[in-house]
């Protein structure tokens, strides 16, 4: 397992797909009431921001020809502190949906993440993943909380604003629909290069954050390396390589932002201007004029909510693509294409593993893990050959790894050819041979972290395939190799496998492993932290407290990958007697280094190059197979 953990990206990872406004919609549509809501907000602040400049126009006038103002100036009044109060109701509103689509983009994110095939964790780096979910899905937040929905209703302010200029004066309506034609093209052409070096900058965030986590996972073998300066270049190279892209998109934004800015300030000096002669020449008056100013800030600022939208939902787009690149991967269960599970086979199943004599069997089993595929050449986005995200592959400048073009899939090594054998109900069976022979591949497709490329592995007489897998591994306990302890308390772990077991049950799983001592040197009992991968407990208790949890859900079959590899001699005589404990009426599948460990096993399997070369008791196998023999006599039965 792991292998593919320290990878490079694919090329769907650096660059992504683009995702489309389409794909936006769902997360917006989940917050339909609230934002029809905003929208009607904002259209009555639209009105209230339209009349103002009618109100003054009247203002000036009465004023011009000293008349009592009466009323209108606290209508006036009324309606500017109406709007400030709209405004900061709407922006609350805003950035409340905008964590709500956050939320909800998280909560997609990571079902589909957590329901991958093992295959997809293979070639991917957990980094990254970790940076779609944290930093990709906050882009989504901006297309709420800077300008869309603003965008909307200030929509209405500007098309209101362009109607009361046109009834003032068409002439100078012309010169400044003019300037934000001008000004509306440049938006355009400059937003399609914010998509693409958005996205490019999300992808080297989520690199750095890999980077960052391989470096943070591995820091005590980093330190005892002496390779702490060496890791430090290497995340400051990926920091470099994440700020260079940030730069990049602030450079195009920079193009972007001072476009209003310039659009208001020629177009103000434009009807300034051209507007004091109209009002010399009497073509208007200068209530008029003062009027239409004020129309054309309204109409100004609406643009400048337009093209803050267009920049912050082309970021965001740039997100979702990489957002919904992992969305769009079937997860475990719709990969399956060969066996469809069948209705109820899941307590067919169980009731087999009663009926049947025989618990597990493989027939003929041949399996190859898929292989990272070849690199090819870049797209058009990304052609600068300096680009440090690009290789040189063969002479040539290619993304790293595509995994999306299964015809360049270089031939698999054959991990396991024609296997067969067959596990008897209550049987211990242990798996010895070389490493690399197998062993461990074996418990992987028992578990469906895999399937094989052909034969057929059963359970209780029924197809692997034909079972759903969450019946399938409720039948199976499986300790793994490397004996992971999640970060937490020890009730975390123990109830990982068995959410409903009691306290009581838990504290007589521990004293089954010999873990009683962990309890007794924390008054904090089985609320006592494991610290961050179980660092906090020794090697052998990170073992011991895996086996515990397997234990405490009593599954029928049990997998055990190495299981008391760090255990000393005292310990691996209280383990064994635990598990003998447990193993009455249930079936073992062991992987074991050590041949006090195996001897006593019903059934021994010995595989080599992917091949069973061997298989009886070790009386018979030290007579009949010399792999065997010679593996028992220096003990290196692994």
């Amino acid at each position: 397992m792991g292998r593919g953990r320290g990878s490079r990206g694919s090329a769907t990872e650096k660059g992504g797909k683009k995702a489309t406004f389409g794909q936006l919609m769902p997360y917006l549509l989940e917050h339909k009431k609230v934002l029809s809501f905003v929208i009607v907000l904002s259209v009555m602040g639209a009105a209230a921001s339209l009349a103002q400049p009618l109100l003054v126009s009247q203002v000036i006038s009465r004023v011009g020809a000293e008349k009592d103002l009466g009323i209108i100036l606290y209508v006036l009044i009324g309606l500017v502190v109406a709007s400030a109060l709209i405004s900061g109701f709407q922006h609350y509103l805003l950035q409340r949906t905008g964590e709500g689509v956050v939320l909800s983009s998280r909560r997609q994110l990571v079902r589909r993440m957590l329901n991958l095939p093992i295959s997809e964790f293979d070639t991917r780096r957990t980094g990254d993943l970790v940076s779609r979910v944290g930093s990709d899905t906050t882009l989504l937040r901006a297309v709420l909380t800077q300008g869309l929905v603003e965008a909307i209703g200030g929509s209405l302010t500007f098309v209101g604003a362009i109607i009361a200029m046109a009834i003032i004066d068409p002439v100078l309506l012309g010169l400044t629909v003019f300037v934000v034609f001008v000004a509306v093209t440049v938006v355009t052409i400059l937003s399609r290069r914010i998509r693409v070096a958005s996205r490019k900058a999300q992808a080297k965030v989520g690199e750095l954050a890999a980077s960052v986590e391989r470096a943070i996972s591995s820091v005590r073998t980093v330190r005892a390396s002496n390779a702490t300066e060496r890791e430090i270049a290497t995340v400051e190279d990926e920091a470099k390589g994440a700020w260079r892209m940030g730069v990049k998109v602030a450079k195009i934004s920079a193009l972007v932002v001072p476009v209003a800015g310039i659009a208001m300030q020629v177009a103000f000096l434009t009807v300034l201007g051209v507007g004091g002669f109209r009002v010399a020449s009497g073509a208007i008056t200068v209530a008029s004029l003062v009027s239409f100013i004020l129309f054309l800030f309204m109409m100004i600022m609406p643009l400048g909510q337009a093209f803050g939208a267009i920049t912050s939902v082309n970021s965001a787009l740039g997100a979702l693509g990489r957002i919904q690149e992992i969305i769009a991967l079937p997860s475990e269960g719709e990969n399956d294409r060969e066996v469809m599970p069948l209705a109820g086979a899941g307590d067919m199943a169980k009731k087999a593993l009663h009926d049947s004599d025989i618990a597990l069997e493989f027939d003929d089993v041949v399996f190859s893990y898929p292989l990272a595929k070849k690199p090819v050449e870049d797209d058009e986005s990304t052609k600068d050959p300096k680009d440090p995200s690009r290789r040189s592959v063969a002479g040539r400048v290619v993304d790293e790894i595509d995994v999306s073009r299964p015809e360049d899939t270089e031939p698999a090594p054959i991990i396991l050819n024609g296997v067969s054998f067959a596990i008897k109900h209550g049987q211990r069976t242990a798996l010895v041979g070389p490493s690399g022979s197998g062993k461990s591949t074996m418990l992987n497709l028992i578990e469906r972290f895999y399937d094989p490329a052909s034969g057929v592995i059963r359970l209780g007489g029924v197809d692997l395939r034909a079972l759903d897998r969450q019946d399938l591994r409720h039948q199976i306990g499986y300790v793994e190799q490397d004996a992971p302890v999640l970060a937490g308390t020890l009730r975390d772990n123990l109830l990982l496998s068995a959410p409903n077991a009691t306290d009581a049950d838990c504290i007589e799983v521990l004293h089954h492993v010999n873990l009683g001592g962990v309890l007794d040197r924390n008054p904090l009992g089985l609320d006592a932290p494991v610290g961050e991968d179980g660092i906090m407990l020794s090697g052998g208790e990170r073992q011991r407290l895996a086996i515990a949890r397997a234990l405490l859900a009593a599954p029928p079959i049990l997998l055990l990958d190495e299981s008391t590899s760090s255990l000393d001699g005292a310990n691996e005589q209280l383990m064994r007697e635990a598990i003998d404990k447990v193993a009455v009426d249930r079936t073992l599948l062991i992987i074991a280094h050590r041949l006090s460990t195996v001897v006593d096993c019903d059934q021994i399997v010995v595989l080599d190059g992917g091949q069973i070369i061997g298989s009886g008791t070790h009386s018979e196998l030290v007579k009949s197979t010399p792999l065997y023999r010679d593996l028992a006599k220096h003990q290196l039965l692994v």
